[in-house]
């Protein structure tokens, strides 16, 4: 990362706390903003996991909701994002269990992956920009197939942007458990795509 990236990702960082101490103190207005800024991105977040619109909304409520009653409990030495990540993780999994959709069983893999998914180009042709919402539709729909522990790892990962530590932290695994499941969660949608006629990936 770039001086002036980490300078962006330092004052991002430090305004959330800024919020966070505002809201703590009574501020309103202050935790208003912080639901402002992240409610788009917890419902787009969750709404991947679970597949239902309507749903993702009553669990990002409930998300916001937990961590308002639970802003005393956060440590300004973590990212807020990675704060509030886990508690949506931990909301989007115990309303699947709660409606008793089967988490699929995890398998260990001794493995390193660093396939990664490069589907965003500079500038494209209008041709390339059609190829590449096809490759971002085909892309979610193999997502969707992952058994939900993969999926939501993927998701961490590629669709938020969060390192292995980040995701660790967010997920409560341990570093290693995170690393070998993207990979075989990268093996699966490789997998997938293959036997969708997807070839050089």
């Amino acid at each position: 990362m770039s001086n002036s990236a980490d300078i962006l990702l330092n004052n991002a960082s430090g305004a959330d706390i800024r919020l966070v101490a505002e809201a703590l103190s009574g501020s309103e207005a202050s935790f208003e903003a912080l639901v402002q800024k992240y409610q788009r991105p917890i419902v787009a977040y969750v709404f991947r996991i679970l597949g239902d619109y309507d749903a993702s909304l009553d669990v990002t409520q409930e998300v916001f909701i937990k961590v308002y009653n639970s802003l005393d409990k956060y440590s300004s030495e973590y990212k807020f994002t990675t704060w509030l990540y886990r508690i949506a993780h931990n909301a989007a999994i115990d309303h699947i269990r709660r409606h008793s959709v089967t988490l699929q069983s995890i398998e260990t893999e001794n493995a390193e992956g660093s396939y990664e998914l490069q589907i965003e180009s500079p500038l494209p042709s209008p041709e390339k920009e059609r190829e590449q919402n096809e490759w971002r539709t085909e892309i979610e729909a193999v997502i969707r197939c992952l058994p939900v522990p993969y999926r939501n790892l993927i998701l961490l990962r590629h669709s938020q942007d969060l390192s292995y530590d980040e995701i660790a932290e967010v997920t409560g695994l341990p570093l290693g458990t995170v690393k070998n499941r993207l990979f075989r969660a990268r093996e699966m949608m490789r997998d997938i795509l293959v036997e969708r006629g997807i070839t050089g990936v």
